[in-house]
């Protein structure tokens, strides 16, 4: 009941979903919830991207995640608990026809911050077009060794799927440069 937490805490988050969102994502984390997935749809800007961005994706974005990575670091949970950000893909370098960017999984940003992240880190670098990586590379394999290393499950394990058969967690090896 996100209307429990003392009005000063909660304001920071705003009144828009997604900012109620991370308001409740916080206090579920309080609670003891081991994981708690969050959205924020929308990005799929083919057109308008440039307005779209300025007047509602950024400023809500930036609003709720701000918010909740301030409330988890005021409330002693930011060490504990890691926080991801990404979307499925990147966005071309060149705008399209319709003043806008498509799809390109070449190259694009996450975000980590606490569960022993490294604070304030730029882990790699984009070409001058920011089409595809240039230095320090993340292959998904590795982002998801780190991220579950970061968990504290070794991403060297295996789990087991219904008929018995052996699972890697995953193939990738953990980005130390990640880590603090």
């Amino acid at each position: 009941d996100v209307s429990k937490e003392s009005p000063p805490f909660a304001e920071p988050f705003g009144a828009e979903p997604f900012g109620q969102s991370c308001l409740l994502a916080t206090r579920l984390i309080e609670a003891g919830v081991r994981f708690v997935s969050l959205s924020l749809g929308g990005w799929d800007t083919h057109q308008e991207n440039f307005t779209r961005l300025r007047t509602r994706l950024l400023p809500t974005l930036d609003t709720g995640l701000s918010a909740l990575l301030n409330g988890l670091e005021q409330k002693g949970l930011l060490a504990t608990t890691s926080v991801f950000v990404t979307g499925e893909f990147g966005r071309t370098p060149k705008i399209n026809d319709n003043i806008s960017r498509d799809h390109w999984p070449q190259c694009y940003t996450v975000l980590l911050a606490g569960g022993g992240s490294k604070r304030g880190a730029v882990y790699g670098t984009s070409d001058k077009n920011a089409a595809y990586p240039d230095k320090d590379p993340v292959q998904l394999d590795d982002l998801a060794a780190t991220v579950f290393a970061l968990m504290g499950i070794d991403p060297q394990s295996e789990i087991r799927d219904k008929l018995n058969r052996p699972l890697a967690v995953s193939a990738g090896k953990v980005v130390t440069g990640l880590m603090a």
